[in-house]
């Protein structure tokens, strides 16, 4: 994981410093910190697991970064409080299988998601594969790292 944050922040160079940031379905938190490390203006982190919002808070303690934590839903987490952002990551579970919910495409295809996104903002979304469809949504590059995928996305112009 370290390697992938690594190529990711590296690829999007100058777009990090001044940005606000949401970091969806956040774990541990690690790119919306890597983020505000590197000169986001703002953050905010986003799991609806307890667990994952106790790490972030510790891991923002130790590294000294202040940001918004919101335990719960990243879709009503979306519909409810979302601004524009200019860096949106995405790191939904992965489907094992065909007959699970496919988050990473049900984000990538979200009118909420759309709206959140700034007008020149990027999607960064973590994926065991992009998904086809994205209406509103340009897809940018796809890296593979392993197993991972990482799908970059503008607004369609």
């Amino acid at each position: 994981m370290d390697r992938v944050r690594e190529a990711v922040f590296s690829s999007l160079g100058d777009a990090v410093p001044g940005s606000r940031v949401l970091d969806l379905f956040a774990g541990c938190g690690s790119f919306g910190i890597e983020a505000l490390s590197r000169g986001a203006e703002s953050a905010a982190f986003v799991d609806s697991d307890r667990a994952s919002c106790d790490s972030i808070r510790r891991n923002l303690a130790r590294t000294r970064l202040t940001a918004n934590i919101q335990c719960m839903d990243a879709f009503r987490f979306l519909e409810l409080y979302a601004m524009e952002y200019d860096l949106i990551f995405a790191d939904p579970p992965y489907t094992r299988h065909e007959s699970e919910r496919d988050i990473s495409g049900e984000i990538a295809t979200s009118p909420l998601l759309l709206r959140a996104l700034a007008p020149n903002g990027t999607l960064i979304l973590e994926c065991s594969r992009p998904p086809e469809n994205h209406p509103g949504l340009e897809p940018l590059k796809i890296k593979r790292y392993g197993k991972s995928q990482i799908a970059y996305f503008t607004h369609a112009t």
